[in-house]
């Protein structure tokens, strides 16, 4: 009885020192609105650090206004890995500090994200300080300016660069981007600007160019490599046109595929219509497509294609195709010491090409064109 009765006593006391001491507090799961920092609406970055801080904040800004920097020389404006749906604006005047180096001035990249020049905006590379007539062939080494690569589904909104060292826009491995009312102003290096490429374009899927105006001393778009590309609503001068390549690679087979120029007026310009391919190289140029171009004051052609650039003038190669190549109102005229149209195919590899209301005038007919394809007049 006695053991009957202790452990009912136990029992008791157990229970009674359960209702005693409360049970502790299970520990709230963390929230997810606390684990991540919550980004700032818009940040505002200026002066000679600024470009320090907005490198440095660019995780915590849905907005980021880089209203006129300095950038110091040699160092890179660097807003690449912007986290989704970021949105820049460029106020003021931006400077970039003289440096002998290979750049980028600036570079950005990532998906969702807009960059965009408000009114009256300008990016000055102060070309004037490195042109010296070698481009990136000599002389003092001169960066690249404008670097959108890894960009997707973005936008690159009426952003004026003035006076470029050396390339303006490299974009490079995009898919979906739009460049819409872009300037390029590099009219005061006509005299020893080299190498000032409006656009270089590789490794691209989906780019939308509209509405460009360019001034420079080399190609206005240069695509090297991607497809569904056009160019639209532009305006370029003193380049050395509208180009497709230089195409073709050793070890790798570039392709150019589905690209159209249209409603575009060329002026001044080295040539207007131009496709290069690389000589003894291999590659696939497809599905071009110039429309309604209207040129003026052609330097040295008015449209060429040559299949042995970097190699022998009048040996052209043929491991590059090029193929689907139309031609449709394609209008105007070169200098008198100009020539109107050349073509340099290697044997067979130019072939269903389709030129319809062609007219360039004003310089010399070739009498060196090689393995023109049918129908087509040199």
């Amino acid at each position: 009885m006695m053991m009957q009765h202790l452990a009912t006593v136990f029992a008791a006391f157990a229970v009674a020192s359960a209702l005693a001491t409360p049970a502790p507090v299970p520990t709230p799961a963390p929230r997810l609105e606390d684990a991540v920092a919550r980004r700032a609406n818009s940040c505002t970055f200026s002066g000679s650090d600024g470009h320090a801080s907005a490198s440095s904040s660019k995780a915590v800004c849905s907005t980021i206004v880089l209203s006129a920097l300095n950038v110091p020389a040699g160092v890179t404006l660097d807003l690449d890995g912007l986290n989704d749906d970021t949105t820049v604006v460029f106020e003021g005047n931006t400077t970039f500090a003289y440096s002998a180096w290979a750049g980028p001035l600036f570079a950005v990249s990532g998906n969702n994200i807009t960059v965009r020049g408000a009114e009256g905006s300008t990016l000055d590379g102060q070309g004037a300080l490195y042109w010296d007539g070698k481009g990136g062939s000599g002389g003092v080494t001169k960066p690249k300016f404008f670097r959108a690569n890894h960009m997707n589904d973005s936008i690159l909104d009426s952003i004026t660069i003035h006076n470029a060292p050396r390339n303006s826009f490299s974009l490079n491995f995009v898919n979906n981007l739009l460049v819409k009312d872009v300037t390029i102003d590099d009219s005061a290096g006509d005299a020893l600007g080299k190498n000032t490429d409006g656009f270089n374009i590789n490794n691209a899927d989906g780019v939308t160019i509209t509405g460009a105006k360019v001034w420079n001393q080399d190609d206005c778009v240069a695509i090297n490599s991607g497809k569904n590309i056009l160019f639209t609503n532009g305006f370029c001068s003193g380049g050395h046109g509208l180009s497709i390549g230089s195409v073709g690679g050793q070890d790798n087979d570039n392709v150019v595929r589905n690209v159209t120029f249209s409603d575009s007026v060329m002026e001044k310009s080295q040539q207007s219509v131009r496709i290069k391919t690389i000589s003894g190289a291999n590659g696939t140029v497809d599905g071009i497509t110039y429309r309604n171009i209207a040129m003026s004051g052609g330097t040295d052609y008015g449209i060429i294609v040559m299949q042995s650039y970097n190699g022998v003038d009048g040996q052209p190669t043929n491991g590059v195709s090029v193929t689907n190549f139309v031609l449709q109102n394609v209008t105007g005229t070169v200098e008198s010491d100009a020539v109107n149209t050349y073509i340099e195919c290697g044997e067979g590899s130019c072939r269903d090409w389709t030129w319809t209301d062609v007219s360039v005038n004003g310089g010399r007919t070739s009498a060196d064109c090689m393995n023109v394809p049918s129908g087509i007049s040199c």
